[in-house]
């Protein structure tokens, strides 16, 4: 799963098959996850000049702007909700666009530019286990089998000395891991919110519902509301391409692509993003943090896979 957490289009089935005369578009998938992949390029300079609460104010209402065409559509959406649907859209919005955003944003303050991207990844471990307080998704034993080696990787990922862990590093990595906690969340949500309304107005209501809230975490924070000139285009940038261009891009992608495809060209977003952070960014990963990298994207993956199966380790209700 990548960070923003699409839920899958009312034509895509859980079980990711592809009609047969659809065209696969695996490659699709793969630059949308590269896309993602680049988002440490631009948010690690911008987060070393700007309080993360004013960086995700702008993202979202850069974001809202250029959604402005859709607002009417997806506000009849949101009215024609249950009750239980525009808590579930309020909560995406809040917590997994403006909240998790600005934890993402706040760990490259601490850490390097790979492993707050790189942690992100555990969020479908996490998303299983919300799931199954949430919406009654049983999770069976095997998924441990995935879950612990993933885990042993976020900690090899998360420090440089995986038996002296720095305070600064601890830090960092709890943010990221809360972002991705959240994002799980807003997965969760999302899949129950899908059934009945449009990914097109679920996307545009999280980022629409997310930019007041990302106005109060602003407030709240204290940070400045007002950029430079220098500082809107690297941020023009991120909310368009890794962020609005990389969700538009998975969406046609996921529509003609089997998941389990699907599963395996996201592995463009953490592949891409510990290039760009090496040889771009200056970070320098010891080979612990490469060896924990590795089995993040192997155990994750390959849950993905396993998914695909006909006895999947979580249990979906009828």
């Amino acid at each position: 799963m990548d960070r923003r957490s699409p839920v899958l289009p009312p034509d895509v089935d859980r079980q990711g098959a592809t009609p047969v005369s659809a065209p696969d578009r695996t490659w699709l998938v793969a630059l949308a996850a590269a896309l993602w992949g680049t988002d440490a390029l631009l948010r690690q300079p911008l987060a070393g000049a700007l309080p993360a609460s004013t960086i995700v104010f702008w993202e979202h209402l850069i974001i809202v702007v250029v959604l402005t065409p859709f607002l009417p559509a997806a506000y009849r959406a949101f009215r024609a909700a249950s009750g239980r649907e525009r808590a579930a859209l309020v909560v995406i919005g809040a917590g997994a666009s403006a909240v998790a955003t600005a934890l993402f944003t706040q760990a490259f303050r601490y850490g390097d530019p790979v492993t707050p991207v790189v942690l992100q990844k555990l969020q479908p471990l996490i998303a299983v286990v919300v799931a199954a307080a949430l919406i009654g998704e049983r999770v069976r034993g095997r998924y441990w089998l995935f879950a612990v080696p993933a885990l042993v990787g976020a900690w090899l990922m998360a420090f440089r000395d995986p038996l002296s862990a720095a305070p600064q590093a601890v830090t960092a990595a709890l943010l990221a891991v809360g972002a991705a906690a959240l994002w799980a969340v807003g997965t969760v949500l999302g899949r129950l919110v899908s059934v009945r309304i449009s990914s097109r107005d679920v996307t545009v209501l999280r980022f629409a519902i997310g930019l007041p809230a990302s106005a109060v975490v602003l407030a709240l924070t204290g940070g400045p509301l007002a950029v430079t000139p220098a500082q809107l285009g690297p941020l023009v940038l991120l909310a368009l391409i890794p962020g609005l261009l990389g969700l538009a891009l998975y969406y046609v992608g996921l529509r003609s692509t089997p998941a389990a495809r699907a599963t395996l060209a996201e592995m463009a977003f953490p592949v891409t993003a510990a290039l760009i952070g090496v040889t771009l960014l200056g970070a320098v990963l010891v080979p612990t943090q490469w060896l924990g990298l590795a089995i993040i994207v192997v155990s994750v993956t390959a849950l993905g896979l396993r998914e695909r199966r006909t006895d999947p380790v979580v249990a979906v209700p009828a």
